[in-house]
């Protein structure tokens, strides 16, 4: 105040950069109504890093899996279009199947991350695409792909 700078009284995270509708769909996906959650869901959907989500009770994965729709390791391997798929990073075809969501342009979670990830998906991470031709590529381990922008 004695700068001269305005200052709310009852600021609210969710006032400034939340929509209501939106976060009752959150609500109605499972997101709990607190206004931390509401907080935290603003901030993973609005930020321009993957977000990390410490998720001791599995509140943050029900929430992006219905709010996603997920589809848990099919037995061809292969995603549905338009359907999370979840990995974690001891599986077999982790790898595999990273790429194939980059690639095609669908959700990925990484559930059950240590405190350490594969040096492989540091270039992801960092969003280190690269220009080429009329398109974005991206080099994860010995491979360069084609970065979908809707990944």
């Amino acid at each position: 105040m004695e700068k001269g700078l305005s200052v709310s009284a009852d600021y609210s995270f969710q006032r400034l950069l939340g929509e209501p509708v939106t976060i009752r769909e959150w609500n109605i996906a499972g997101l709990p109504p607190d206004a931390f959650s509401v907080d935290n869901g603003i901030i993973a959907t609005r930020a321009r890093r993957w977000p990390l989500m410490i998720d001791p009770q599995g509140q943050a994965s029900r929430w992006i899996k219905n709010m996603e729709g997920s589809t848990k390791a099919p037995s061809e391997g292969l995603a549905r279009p338009g359907q999370l798929t979840v990995v974690k990073p001891g599986d077999a075809d982790f790898l595999r199947r990273v790429e194939q969501c980059i690639q095609l342009g669908q959700p990925i979670l990484l559930e059950g991350v240590g405190e350490e990830l594969d040096p492989v998906l540091e270039p992801l991470l960092d969003h280190a695409t690269i220009k080429t031709g009329g398109g974005l590529s991206i080099a994860l381990g010995d491979s360069v792909l084609d970065y979908s922008p809707d990944f």
